[in-house]
């Protein structure tokens, strides 16, 4: 990765925070001018606005479900639809709250808006880890995956997540970010079509034996299920490390004293834990809020005592939101030189026409609902996540990831989360993972963890509502991520969920309640 380049987008993310308003103006401008003659553009006005409210005006609130009949169309074959130069690739997502997404990525949103928010993220790990970042082939990248294979949609554009593209396409002179360009990362050809599940272990089995300083996660599921996919292939590991081998395929160099040592270890602390394997591990890169902070202080234990946990960058597949500056846990000011955003009290839910707020209106300690437009041909999109904030830096809001945009019988996902944070405070609990369904009476909780006799009434008293918790077994939610990950769902992709989806999955993770 440029140092300079790093800089350099930091550089310019820093300084446009101190005039949101200004910069905000600026963003939406460009968008209208590069797009406002599309076939979208014209049926919503947009070579008429003006000023923001003629685009709150002109242009409904939809979200990206709602948008698909226009994005259909492009992936059809029909140009000049909702941007003026055709999508390069279309971002997929989970698809957690309906259909798989299918998000337009043109060249000049990866270039303006994309890239530039991918090269500013890294630079607080630049300036607090040099030396992970400097010592080529020292971070184990579990996030990014560009030789995963690759769908395609309808139209046989590459539908892939923003972990899969390839760089060079857009005209950066590197395929891949840190961590992927070292020679070791690189899954052999003839392995490199197996199941997510496979594909995770050959990652871990290339740095196993590696230097690694630095571990960029970002989706903080893969982050906890690193220590329980060692414990799972602990032995076939050291195994192929004696035998110079990965899925069974000469590889390298036998390492027979490593997988002794290894050996030795695991039979004394029962299983190959992070720190046993990677002693000089500094920093990890995680979503840092949400269910997360529930558990990621315990996961960071087992990768050693003097690991520190960094934000990673707030985003969704829709467009960036926020990248850190600083070492803020979980916040991060708004990218405001990427995207046009808007703003709703989560209490209530959207519509087309919900009255917004712009970023310099936000108030501190209040959740809301997030709404983007970019130059990629999302406008006024809702992206069902809600953000909260935490300060500001400069005349900037600093936003946490506080949960998707769901509720079940009125209780929200942020809400939920908080209930479940104070009651832990309130009852000194320590929670691994937790998940809500709703019940007869009230609600159910599954949760992992310490968890003392009071933490229950401390639980219900925070909610205002019945609940009924139950003690799910310790690796009940490991064991649903990977088999999640093993039914064919890249690591990325399977994150933590409040409200679980279904009740085959809930009924994995109470069957072993204690």
């Amino acid at each position: 990765m440029q140092a300079d380049r790093v800089i350099a987008e930091h550089r310019r993310h820093v300084d446009s925070l101190e005039r949101p308003e200004e910069v905000q103006r600026e963003v939406l401008a460009e968008i209208l001018k590069e797009n406002g003659h599309t076939e979208y553009g014209r049926a919503h006005d947009m070579p008429a606005v003006a000023t923001v409210d003629d685009y709150r005006r002109s242009v409904p609130i939809r979200t990206h479900q709602e948008l698909m009949p226009w994005i259909d169309r492009v992936i059809g074959g029909e140009s000049d639809v909702l941007t003026a130069e055709e999508p390069q690739v279309y971002f997929s997502s989970s698809g957690s709250t309906g259909r798989e997404k299918q998000i337009p990525v043109t060249r000049a949103y990866m270039q303006r808006v994309f890239l530039p928010f991918y090269h500013a993220s890294f630079a607080v790990l630049m300036r607090e880890l040099p030396e992970a970042l400097g010592v080529p082939g020292s971070v184990l990248n579990l996030w990014q995956d560009p030789t995963a294979p690759i769908a395609r949609t309808r139209g046989g554009q590459p539908h892939i997540g923003p972990s899969q593209v390839d760089y060079r396409k857009f005209g950066e002179e590197s395929a891949v970010g840190p961590g992927n360009d070292a020679a070791w990362s690189r899954i052999p050809e003839a392995l490199a079509g197996h199941d997510p599940w496979e594909r995770s272990y050959y990652k871990l089995r290339l740095a196993a034996e590696q230097d690694i300083r630095l571990l960029i996660g970002i989706n903080p599921a893969m982050v906890a299920g690193l220590p329980f996919q060692l414990r799972e292939h602990w032995t076939r590991l050291v195994d192929e490390m004696r035998a110079g081998t990965v899925g069974g395929l000469a590889h390298g160099t036998p390492n027979p004293r490593r997988a002794d040592e290894l050996a030795a270890a695991a039979d004394r602390f029962g299983a190959v834990h992070p720190y046993l394997l990677w002693p000089r591990m500094a920093g990890i890169v995680a979503w840092n809020s949400a269910l997360a902070s529930l558990y990621l202080p315990r996961v960071r234990e087992t990768f050693g005592p003097g690991v520190r946990l960094f934000a990673a960058p707030i985003a969704s597949c829709e467009g960036p939101a926020a990248v850190p500056v600083d070492l803020h846990p979980s916040g991060a000011p708004l990218y405001v030189r990427g995207c046009f955003y808007e703003f709703a009290p989560a209490e209530r839910p959207l519509t087309a026409d919900t009255e917004t707020l712009l970023a310099h209106e936000l108030d501190e300690g209040r959740d809301y609902h997030l709404i983007l437009s970019h130059l990629g041909g999302m406008y006024r999109c809702a992206v069902t996540d809600v953000v909260r904030v935490v300060g500001h830096v400069a005349r900037t809001p600093r936003v946490e990831y506080a949960g998707r945009a769901i509720s079940r019988d009125g209780l929200t996902e942020a809400v939920a989360v908080r209930a479940l944070r104070a009651a832990a405070a309130d009852t000194g609990a320590e929670l691994r993972n937790a998940t809500y369904r709703p019940g007869a009476d009230g609600f159910q909780v599954a949760v992992t963890g310490l968890i003392p006799d009071g933490f229950p009434a401390a639980l219900r008293a925070r909610l205002g509502r019945p609940v009924e918790v139950l003690r799910a077994h310790p690796d009940a939610f490991l064991r649903e991520w990977a088999r999640t990950v093993r039914s064919g769902q890249r690591p990325p992709r399977v994150k933590d969920r409040v409200f679980l989806p279904s009740d085959e999955a809930w009924a994995r993770i109470v069957g072993e309640t204690r």
